[in-house]
């Protein structure tokens, strides 16, 4: 998290919101493929609920990180749940920080299997080498270098969108399609509080100069949130006969575009695996190593992590992430209560 002592504007604001979202399950798309797209149309209105959501939460979030002045987002879960469920809140977290590791090094596998025709065992393994060796050292600089990649991806979405919109109309086929793809809850409006739920660990340290800042920024999140799921969701909708059953949907759509532009969206997703996979076994460790041997406990959490990975991508989704979100609907009710009945923490 950040220090709460600089101030930042609305769209910095935005930008980690944004940032903290738009990891490589969002940018494959296999997130908003099991979702939203799999609920056909009703996930195009479950992708509004959860923008809200995303706006509400965070919202009321970021107003509590700047008041407590909070260094770390356990000091908002701890205020708006207490003690006891917020130390459940803070398990959960360090479960999501494991189960993302697993999730990106299966996804590397899945972009070296579909993508480069390489078995996906070497590029789980690559994956994991390059993390462990990244946490180890300590050159994490390299994953803030990879941050400015962060606009190529979006300009590469951005145009995958415009063009799959100019020369392919969705059709009744794809959405009945869409509709009977395997959804990682058995609801519509269920699959967008869970989304929210287990993306709500935002920037909540991020401080501000004043109320509106906040509110703008947050508005603005959500909103380029939505408007990147709406986006995506188009896009797999209407090539889900094609790419419903890959692990990587986004890149096969980008591949009926450019092959080049294939091949530079799976590097820049692969630097976004490389990136989160850093960033979870050092957030994951640094919990667990307080206590036990630093280096063991990252090689140890890598060797199991490389373990799980073979569940596949495509199932660590649908299946890991949404357990993780019905733990962080702790976090959404506590927020929630604060709002209703705790209004003057938030002033």
């Amino acid at each position: 998290m950040r220090s709460a002592a600089k101030p930042f504007g609305v769209f910095s604001i935005a930008a980690a919101y944004i940032g903290t979202v738009v990891g490589a399950g969002f940018a494959s798309g296999q997130e908003v493929l099991r979702f939203f797209t799999a609920h056909g149309v009703w996930g195009i209105c479950g992708i509004g609920v959860s923008a809200l959501l995303f706006f509400f939460i965070g919202y009321t979030a970021l107003l509590l990180g700047r008041r407590l002045s909070a260094r770390s987002h356990m000091e908002v879960v701890r205020h708006t749940n207490g003690a006891l469920l917020g130390s459940l809140i803070d398990i959960v977290v360090t479960v999501m920080l494991f189960g993302g590791l697993c999730t990106m090094l299966a996804g590397s596998g899945a972009i070296f299997a579909e993508q480069f025709g390489l078995p996906p065992l070497l590029g789980i393994l690559a994956m994991m080498a390059a993390t462990l060796v990244t946490v180890l050292t300590g050159t994490r600089g390299v994953v803030s270098a990879i941050s400015y990649l962060v606009p190529f991806l979006a300009a590469a979405l951005a145009y995958i969108f415009l063009a799959n919109l100019l020369r392919n109309p969705l059709t009744p086929r794809e959405v009945e399609t869409a509709a009977a793809l395997g959804s990682a809850t058995p609801h519509w409006l269920l699959s967008a509080v869970n989304y929210a739920s287990y993306n709500v660990v935002i920037a909540v340290g991020v401080a501000a100069p004043s109320r509106k800042t906040l509110l703008g920024g947050a508005l603005l999140g959500a909103g380029g949130l939505m408007l990147g799921m709406l986006a995506i969701n188009f896009c797999l909708m209407t090539n889900v006969l094609e790419v419903g059953m890959l692990e990587v949907p986004m890149a096969a759509v980008a591949q009926k575009i450019s092959a080049a532009l294939r091949i530079m969206f799976a590097v820049v997703l692969l630097s976004e695996v490389y990136s989160t996979a850093v960033g979870n076994l050092f957030g994951f460790t640094q919990r667990l190593s307080a206590r036990l041997p630093r280096v063991a406990v990252i090689v140890v959490t890598s060797a199991l992590a490389t373990l799980a990975a073979q569940l596949g991508f495509s199932n660590m989704v649908r299946f890991l992430y949404p357990a993780v979100g019905y733990g962080g609907m702790l976090f959404m009710g506590g927020v929630a209560y604060v709002w209703i009945a705790k209004r003057d923490t938030l002033t």
